[in-house]
């Protein structure tokens, strides 16, 4: 059973905005693919791991942690020929999926959040 609190809300639309933002730079000319489908991958695995068990070293912090690497070398290394407002995507995912990363290593505590 899923428990539905903020934090699982955090980490859905984290999920959901990073998995549209690899779409959307896969379908653009001049990105580089190859960290748009680990970014789509990434944000897969970390949609998943909240509804599934996996195995102790590949949990939701390991996913998040991946996504939050994709994530950054994909705004660093963005391509010119992109739409010019998928980096505000990009960049809402990122503090999104920073916020699941702070709070599942223990290092942020914001009431109400569990």
């Amino acid at each position: 059973m899923v428990t539905i609190n903020l934090l699982f809300i955090i980490t859905i639309l984290a999920g959901a905005l990073s998995l549209y933002d690899g779409i959307a730079r896969i379908r653009g000319r001049g990105s580089n693919s190859i960290l748009a489908i680990a970014e789509i991958v990434f944000a897969a695995l970390l949609l998943v791991s909240v509804f599934v068990t996996f195995p102790a070293p590949l949990g939701l912090l390991t996913w998040a942690i991946l996504l939050e690497i994709a994530l950054v070398l994909v705004l660093v290394l963005r391509g010119g020929a992109s739409r010019r407002g998928v980096w505000v995507v990009t960049i809402i995912a990122l503090v999104l999926n920073t916020i699941v990363v702070l709070v599942n290593l223990g290092w942020l505590h914001v009431p109400g959040l569990f």
